[in-house]
């Protein structure tokens, strides 16, 4: 489990019909939701443009210490987007395993040195598809395009609605 701290974990507000139960029995750890954050593979990451019209793009990354670290070029319009308003809605690609996290995106560099590193090793789940990047490939003057998501709130269900967790981070 990653070392960040743990996000408070409650019961997220339905319209009535959900059959939401109304105890906290059954909530989902978030060891178990970051586990599934870390180990996939596929994330889509939603954006706003400029206009108002929202974007879905499908992208690579890994989430270490309780962030989602991802990488490309700041031309495409999934960075523009999110260059002029960081909202950002990470989530995996199950419709019914479902993890669904808000945050705000944002241009980094991997400091301190070692980030390069737990990036590199990280990103190796990748290795079979071709991309694999160097400890210093976010190094650079831009960073090398690299972005984190910060987390603000998650929802999680792996069995609805009887797990249906709603996950809220400090910021």
């Amino acid at each position: 489990m990653d070392t960040a701290k743990q996000p408070a974990a409650s019961r997220p507000q339905l319209p009535e019909g959900y059959g939401l139960p109304e105890s906290t029995e059954g909530l989902l750890g978030w060891g178990e939701v970051e586990s599934r954050l870390r180990d996939a593979l596929h994330y889509w990451i939603n954006s706003v443009r400029p206009d108002g019209r929202p974007h879905s793009v499908p992208r690579w990354g890994v989430w270490i210490n309780g962030r989602f670290w991802y990488d490309g070029a700041p031309t495409t319009r999934h960075t523009r987007n999110v260059e002029k308003n960081p909202a950002v809605t990470l989530t995996l690609e199950s419709g019914t395993q479902v993890v669904i996290v808000e945050g705000e995106s944002h241009a980094t560099r991997a400091e301190p040195d070692d980030l390069g590193q737990k990036l590199s090793e990280a990103f190796g789940k990748y290795a079979d598809l071709d991309y694999a990047p160097g400890a210093d490939s976010w190094s650079g003057r831009d960073g090398g395009g690299l972005r984190v998501i910060t987390p603000h709130r998650a929802m999680a269900w792996f069995t609805f609605p009887q797990d249906c967790t709603r996950f809220t981070f400090e910021v």
